[in-house]
Formats: structure tokens, C-alpha cells, sequence
């Protein structure tokens, strides 16, 4: 590190400073000392720079299971910002052993200097943390049992969602939901009843079944909706993709017969049959947010209580349309 400072004519405090994204230093100073990096092929010694700062520049990222689109993706847009900065990130799921254990393993034995926890459950302990550890919980309503929390404004959407199909002249509106114990799904069916109640309908309970997010769901919850519905809002975009399914085998038509909206905008929705109207969440960005806020937290904001909200966007194809007749 001397012979870089030496080369580049700045102090070793400063080479430092660079090495580890610190503000305070010029753009000019930072280009003399990364070409003097460059030069001399300089690579910092990770566990040297570890006792330095009394850190492992480690971090983890938590979620219920690694290979949902929606997990995934968030957990790729947070490393995407966390190794820009020069940490490394540590992935853990909680899907089949208690989350209390992950959390247990990633902070006493793998020694993470801060945490990211994707959660879809109003009730999981985060609050168990010690208080002044670095945290983001990345959730699905709003929660004040945490300092810094990035979470979807899951009851904006479904209220888009239901606006959008009542716009288009639909009162019969169906809803599959998602698992009940989750908070996106309370979110989105409080959004749906608002949306309802605001156009003077009332709710009826037999309009909205449940589901466990995948396509069989949603096709399996068809045959449940009464037949005057006239349109349905999925909370995700599988369960859409098996409603439209079990629609067309029992001989109807989308949209004519029957308007279905979905939510999270995946990667293939342009690409179905008809292409689905949605909901779109950036996971991505989220999983970015995520990340800068533990950046903050790490820089000594973690006591500063903060919740970003962000909202999703209503991409309309050709999945939703007027009400032609009743079924």
C-alpha cells in the first residue's frame, strides 16, 4: 500500500480510502491511485484488512428460499451494489431450519458485518438482532420493529390492479391470493376491498380464493370462481398464467370472457398467451435499495429509523379487456 501511495504522491491513509469507496476523496485523487493500483497489479490482503478495521467485509442476505425469480433477483441487485463497495455477500435460506439458526450462524461464526433479511412474514423475529447491528429488512407493508426496512407498496398495486379492471367496466371481480400468513398477501387484498369499496361494490367472499403462488394454484382455484365473475386479479403472475389456463380448457376466452390480471411483471409475462397484464415490481432495484441502505446503516446511520417505499407500475396487454357477457 506504501509503494502505491508513494507512486500516486498521497498518503497510505488515503490509498485506503480509496480501496474501501470512502467519501472525502477527490476524483482526481482517486484516478491517481487506482492507476497507481493498476500499475504495480497492488491487491489488498483480505484478512489483513480485516484485523485493520475490526471488519470481514462479509455480508449476508437471508431469504424463506434461493430459487424464487423474486428472491433471486433481489438477492442479484444487492450483490450488484455490495460488490461495487467491496464486500462480499453470503446467501442463506431459512425455508426448511428456523430463521433464528441462520441468523445465529451468519452473525456468531461467520462474523458478517451487517444483514439483509427478505421476508414475506408479518410475524418473523428480526427484532432478535441486537439493536445497534447493522439491518434491512426487505418486506411487504410497512413495520416500525426495525431501523431500516425497503418494502413494495403492496396494497397500492392490488388497488391499481382492481381500479384497472373496474375501469374497464368489470364489478364481478375474482382474486387468488397468495398464502394468508404472508404479509404481500394481506397487503394486496387490503388493496383489492379498497378499490371494491370505493366504487360502492361490496366484497363478496366467495370471489377470492387462495393459492400458494404457483401456476397449479391458479389453475386449481378456477373451478371455485363463481360464474358471474367476469374478471380476477392473481397476486402474482403463475397463478395468472394457471387461471387463463384452466379458463381455456373449461372454453373460455381471455379477455372476453374472462379479464385476468397478474402481479410482478416475470420476465416471460410479455410472452404468454395472451401477453399478461400486470403489475410490475422491479426486483431488482429493490434488491439495490436494499443494499444501499446497509451501506448506510454500515457508514453509522443504524440507529436512524428509515423506511423506503416503493411502488409497483400497471403494465396493461392484452389479458384484460371490457366485459363481453356473463358466463
Amino acid at each position: 500500500m506504501r509503494d502505491v501511495a508513494a507512486l500516486a504522491g498521497v498518503s497510505h491513509q488515503t490509498v485506503s480510502r480509496v480501496i474501501n469507496h470512502a467519501p472525502g476523496v477527490t476524483a482526481a485523487t482517486r484516478e491517481a491511485v487506482e492507476a497507481a493500483i493498476h500499475q504495480l497489479g497492488y491487491r489488498p490482503h483480505a484478512i489483513a484488512r480485516s484485523f485493520a478495521e475490526g471488519r470481514t467485509r462479509t455480508l449476508g442476505c437471508v431469504a424463506p428460499n434461493l430459487t424464487d425469480f423474486t428472491y433471486a433477483s433481489n438477492m442479484e441487485g444487492a450483490e450488484s451494489v455490495l460488490r461495487r463497495h467491496g464486500y462480499d455477500l453470503l446467501f442463506a435460506s431459512y425455508h426448511d431450519r428456523p430463521f433464528e439458526s441462520v441468523v445465529e450462524t451468519l452473525v456468531a461464526r461467520r462474523r458478517i458485518d451487517g444483514l439483509i433479511v427478505i421476508s414475506p412474514y408479518v410475524d418473523l423475529p428480526v427484532s432478535a438482532l441486537p439493536a445497534d447491528f447493522p439491518l434491512v429488512l426487505m418486506g411487504g407493508c410497512p413495520r416500525e420493529d426495525v431501523n431500516h426496512l425497503v418494502y413494495l407498496d403492496n396494497r397500492d398495486g392490488a388497488r391499481q390492479a382492481t381500479e384497472h379492471l373496474l375501469a374497464l367496466g368489470h364489478t364481478n371481480i375474482a382474486q387468488v391470493t397468495g398464502p394468508q400468513q404472508e404479509d404481500c398477501v394481506i397487503e394486496r387484498d387490503a388493496g383489492y376491498r379498497e378499490a371494491l369499496a370505493a366504487a360502492g361494490i361490496s366484497r363478496d367472499p366467495l370471489l377470492t380464493l387462495e393459492g400458494d403462488w404457483s401456476a397449479t394454484s391458479g389453475y386449481e382455484a378456477f373451478a371455485a370462481i363463481p360464474p358471474e365473475a367476469t374478471a380476477a386479479v392473481a397476486q402474482n403472475d403463475r397463478m395468472a398464467v394457471g387461471l387463463i389456463r384452466a379458463a381455456r380448457d373449461g372454453g373460455l376466452r381471455v379477455p372476453d370472457d374472462l379479464s385476468v390480471i397478474g402481479f410482478d411483471d416475470m420476465p416471460l409475462a410479455s410472452y404468454f398467451d395472451p401477453p399478461l397484464t400486470t403489475m410490475r415490481q422491479d426486483t431488482f432495484a429493490i434488491g439495490q435499495t436494499c443494499a444501499e441502505q446497509l451501506i448506510a446503516a454500515l457508514a453509522g446511520s443504524a440507529q436512524d429509523g428509515r423506511a423506503v417505499r416503493l411502488v409497483s407500475e400497471l403494465v396493461v396487454r392484452s389479458s384484460t379487456g371490457p366485459p363481453a357477457q356473463r358466463r
